[in-house]
């Protein structure tokens, strides 16, 4: 599954030089309009790393432009991450593997075009294809014959994806390469947009203004200033805009954009900077927002690293997480917008989507007397002490680390147990994670794509999954993966999941730290504002006085 250099990071993880995307043309009116949606609001934003095609989008910042864009088959409720039938009439199985897709009646692009099953079949075809170069093409990986359009090694001897059939306009079926309960689930990910004709027949032009069947449309595009986007009158489905538009203005500081929505220049904030919690709520009132969100923070492993890879490791490993005081630095680093972990995938999942609190057990306690005789146990620290890496040019991380680390020092006695290890900028990080250069534990974000157990599990521990940076690998865990991917009924396969987690905790393959909750601010003007599960503002339903 997804990789994370492939992954949408979690808010406040990234600080990267973003790429140049064109999108040009339209209007050049920014200001506030009247109409049945009250006017247009500002909100803060970075450049996208991609041009804006779904299936080369990993990104938050080009995520939030094709949330608004585009409409697929599902759509995962902004309110309870519930995967829930949009463009999609019916999907059906009776295997778990083999499924028919029926699309509603009245569907249209914004250019006219009427969203057909085609549109969805090309689109994946195209976002699967490996001279295509698109970075969700694993998302595709289940689809029969992803091998032949996007092998691992040497060129593709196909073009389409043996597994996807147009039967009619409104009808598709879909053959997978192994059972797989949870496939609908994911639908509602933006790789599995639908695409229309003009995408592929004057392909730089629709880069240069993307067309989309979503509640908007883009009007223009500045790169490094600002993207607007304006509400389509002719979009027919169930979530239409509640504004009349919204322009994006491209921030690179977080504190810059926090001043300017005191100041009266900019209506939303939807990444509080850490420097302005402390008196967020003093300065906003019930204009704050601190909600969940389906991110984890965590400490990865290098277990290519012999030192780690012992047999005495584990309890290493176990030790480091009982001696981590979660509750303290959530508290007093994060001001609250942090919840302790007590699993490894994230509350917004519920019951229903296999998050299980308190799973970890004992080993998400503080217990500094428990944590220093298991280190001692299992050998001791490698090299006598343990250096956490992390990017050092957001600023964001070194205070948790350091707090991590005084928790640990102080557990063990020893004030030179633990130090932080910053690494210049996140793409130099990436890059040694990337060259298995880690000799000690390191920062790992991860932001859910679609809310299910197994995203939070197969893509990160299984054996030399794309987001497996640290090379764990569990026989028992692959074999429970494939045997919940395999179940036919969702519950089932979610109880199997939980079973797979329940490996990771006795390895302790990664020490789960804390979930991470979405945080906003906005003017007097709006209201109705609200985060959904993947920390990204509801925009369509933002009203404008």
């Amino acid at each position: 599954m997804r990789g994370i250099t492939h992954a949408r990071w979690a808010a406040g993880a990234v600080a990267v030089a973003l790429a140049a995307t064109g999108c040009g043309g339209g209007s050049s009116d920014s200001g506030g309009g009247s109409g049945s949606g009250g006017g247009v609001l500002s909100s803060s934003w970075g450049d996208p790393q991609n041009p804006l095609e779904p299936a080369n989008t990993n990104e938050v910042q080009g995520g939030k432009v094709l949330d608004m864009i585009f409409r697929g088959l599902v759509r995962y409720n902004p309110k309870t991450a519930k995967a829930e039938n949009m463009i999609a009439q019916s999907i059906d199985t009776k295997d778990s593997q083999n499924f028919t897709i029926k699309l509603k009646d009245g569907w249209t692009f914004s250019n006219g075009e009427k969203v057909t099953a085609r549109s969805f079949v090309d689109a994946w075809n195209y976002g699967a294809s490996l001279k295509n170069n698109q970075k969700n093409a694993y998302f595709f990986g289940y689809i029969d014959g992803y091998d032949k359009v996007h092998p691992e090694s040497g060129k593709q001897s196909a073009d389409t994806l043996s597994g996807l059939k147009v039967v009619d306009d409104h009808t598709f079926t879909v053959k997978l390469n192994q059972k797989f309960s949870g496939f609908p689930v994911t639908l509602g990910y933006a790789a599995f947009a639908p695409l229309p004709q003009t995408f592929f027949t004057d392909h730089a032009a629709w880069l240069n203004k993307p067309v989309g069947d979503g509640p908007y449309t883009i009007e223009s595009y500045t790169k490094g200033s600002q993207m607007q986007l304006k509400k389509w009158t002719g979009y027919k489905g169930p979530d239409a805009a509640q504004n009349d538009g919204v322009t994006l203005k491209v921030y690179t500081d977080n504190n810059t954009a926090y001043t300017d929505l005191m100041a009266g220049n900019l209506d939303l904030v939807d990444d509080i900077p850490a420097s302005q919690l402390k008196n967020v709520k003093s300065d906003l009132g019930d204009r704050y927002i601190n909600t969940p969100a389906g991110i984890i923070q965590t400490l990865a492993f290098p277990f290519y690293d012999k030192n780690w890879n012992t047999s005495g490791a584990q309890k290493v490993r176990t030790g480091l997480s009982m001696a981590i005081d979660r509750k303290q630095i959530t508290q007093t680093i994060f001001n609250n917008t942090r919840t302790p972990a007590t699993d490894w995938t994230s509350p917004v999942l519920g019951s229903a989507g296999g998050y299980q609190s308190g799973l970890c057990g004992k080993a998400c306690d503080y217990n500094p007397t428990e944590a220093k005789k298991l280190i001692n146990e299992g050998g001791g620290l490698p090299g006598g002490q343990v250096k956490i890496s992390y990017n050092a040019d957001t600023g964001s991380h070194r205070d948790w680390v350091n707090a991590v680390c005084n928790s640990i020092n102080n557990a063990l006695g020893n004030d030179k147990a633990c130090v932080g290890n910053p690494i210049g900028t996140f793409a130099d990080f990436r890059n040694q994670i990337g060259q298995h250069k880690m000799t000690g534990p390191f920062r790992a974000g991860w932001q859910m794509d679609y809310p299910l157990i197994q995203d939070f599990l197969q893509p990160l521990y299984y054996t030399d999954a794309s987001s497996n940076d640290g090379k764990w690998s569990n026989k028992q865990f692959d074999q429970l993966v494939d045997q919940a991917n395999a179940e036919t009924d969702i519950s089932k396969a979610v109880s199997t999941f939980q079973k797979a987690e329940g490996v990771v905790r006795d390895n302790m393959a990664a020490i789960p730290l804390w979930y991470q909750n979405g945080s906003a601010g906005y003017s007097q003007r709006l209201s109705n504002v609200a985060l959904n599960p993947f920390s990204v503002p509801v925009y369509n339903e933002i009203k404008v006085s």
